[in-house]
């Protein structure tokens, strides 16, 4: 699913340059469950924003369903996200002035999906994070824990075949991240969607079944995870 070859990202500062990422080659295969670990500054966000198509890598290479993404369009970069990539912030990025009905609707309406399929989506997305009741709120009305979940439910609408989560669980309290992890295990493990997230910690790690870490912009270590958490 995804390669990169050689991948920098710096930026210049005066006469100096300075490095976030340093020559990352590496493979996610599709189905894969991956967790991208490192001390803060290391690049792990960067390189996921990269991977979802949010920023570009000063040099190198990165192919998508063997698609050269260093090579596309913008318009065919931002295609291939709406098609295939769901992303999880850990800023939430919901918007203000819609409800949260409205808020999971909305990458619905850039697909154009019919009305009544709309409906039926929105509302199996509520229900399986028990936000019925909070449908028609505004996300200033709701805590940062309920915002994360509307976050995680827009991502997932969309049945993406790759989710990045940068630390989805980092303004969550543990029951409300042991939720949110469960699904993406649950996608990953009986859907076969491709997982990859950022996260700080040890525990959230272990649902996934690769972890990566990131030092100094480099991978320092790659190795297979014997995931620790087992499926209810």
């Amino acid at each position: 699913m995804i390669r990169i070859e050689k991948l920098t990202k710096s930026y210049l500062h005066g006469f100096n340059r300075s490095f976030v990422l340093r020559n990352i080659s590496l493979e996610v295969k599709e189905g894969e469950f991956v967790s991208f670990m490192g001390p803060s500054g290391s690049g792990k966000s960067t390189l996921l924003h990269i991977l979802g198509m949010l920023d570009e890598p000063s040099t190198g290479e990165y192919f998508f369903f063997d698609q050269p993404v260093h090579k596309i369009s913008e318009r065919k970069r931002t295609d291939l996200h709406r098609e295939y990539i769901g992303f999880v912030f850990q800023a939430y990025h919901l918007i203000d002035d819609l409800t949260v009905y409205e808020n999971l609707e909305t990458p619905l309406l850039y697909k154009k999906i019919k009305g009544s399929e709309r409906k039926s989506m929105v509302a199996e997305m509520l229900d399986k994070f028990n936000m019925v009741a909070k449908k028609d709120l505004f996300p200033s009305q709701l805590s940062g824990g309920q915002q994360q979940l509307v976050g995680v439910a827009r991502a997932l609408i969309m049945q993406p075949k790759l989710i990045l989560a940068d630390e989805p669980t980092g303004n969550l309290h543990t029951g409300h991240g042991e939720i949110v992890m469960d699904w993406f295990r649950r996608l990953n493990k009986e859907d076969g969607v491709t997982v990859i997230q950022v996260t700080h910690s040890d525990h959230w790690a272990s649902y996934g079944d690769r972890v990566i870490e990131l030092v100094d912009g480099r991978v320092e270590r790659d190795v297979q995870n014997e995931p620790r958490v087992t499926l209810s």
